[in-house]
C-alpha cells in the first residue's frame, strides 16, 4: 500500500493532472522544482482505483464434446420409369434411377440391390409384374451396362468411401426385346441396403 498521507490534495489533484495531459505544468513544486517524483506513486495508486472500481474476477473452464459414430443413410431412391407409353418391346429400353447415400466420413460402405419382389426374380433377371404377367429387365451399376447391381457385399455390390456429405450413384435399367404382354402398368419394388 502506497503511503500518501504528505501529498496535499492539491499535489495530489495536479499530479494527477500531469499524467493525462504528459506535461508537468500543473504539478504543484516546492522549492522552485517539480515535484515529478511523485507521478510514480499517483500513477501505481490510479491503477489500485481502478482495479477496485472494477471489481475481482475467477474464472474456470469447462470441457464440450461429442462422439461420433460410423454411420450411414440413405437420403433417396428415385423411381426407375421405363416409360409411360411404350408399345411393343422390339428393342430395349433403358432407363436410370439416383440413390444418394450419405455416410461418416471416412466410413467404408457398400450398396446392395436386391432382387425385388416378383415370384422367380433374381438380382440378374428381375421382373416387373401386373396381374400375373411379367416383363424382365436389369439393373447395373455402369453406362455400358455391363456389371450387374446386385446385393451380395464383394461380388456385385457398390463400394465407397462416407466423405460426411450426400453422394449421388446412378441405377442403369434395362429392359430388353421379349414377347410382350398385355397392355397394363407394371411394376417392382427393389429394397436398397447399405452395409457398413
Amino acid at each position: 500500500m502506497f503511503r500518501l498521507s504528505k501529498i496535499t490534495d492539491n499535489r495530489l489533484v495536479a499530479a494527477t493532472n500531469c499524467l493525462r495531459c504528459g506535461c508537468d505544468r500543473h504539478s504543484v513544486k516546492r522549492g522552485g522544482q517539480v515535484q515529478k517524483k511523485l507521478l510514480p506513486a499517483i500513477a501505481a495508486w490510479l491503477v489500485l482505483l481502478s482495479g477496485a472500481a472494477h471489481g475481482l474476477t475467477a474464472t474456470t473452464t469447462f470441457t464440450v464434446q461429442m462422439t461420433i459414430t460410423a454411420s450411414c443413410v440413405i437420403n433417396s431412391a428415385g423411381t426407375l420409369n421405363f416409360g409411360s407409353s411404350q408399345g411393343v418391346l422390339t428393342s430395349a429400353v433403358p432407363g436410370t434411377s439416383t440413390i444418394q447415400v450419405q455416410c461418416t466420413n471416412t466410413t467404408p460402405y457398400n450398396i446392395g440391390l436386391n432382387a425385388g419382389t416378383a415370384t422367380g426374380a433374381t438380382v440378374t433377371t428381375r421382373k416387373m409384374t401386373n396381374a400375373g404377367n411379367t416383363i424382365s429387365y436389369s439393373l447395373y451399376s455402369n453406362a455400358a451396362m455391363t456389371t450387374n447391381w446386385g446385393n451380395t457385399v464383394g461380388t456385385d455390390t457398390v463400394s465407397a468411401t462416407g466423405n460426411g456429405a450426400s453422394q449421388s450413384y446412378t441405377v442403369y435399367g434395362q429392359v430388353p426385346a421379349q414377347t410382350t404382354p398385355a397392355p397394363a402398368t407394371y411394376t417392382d419394388t427393389i429394397t436398397v441396403t447399405v452395409t457398413y
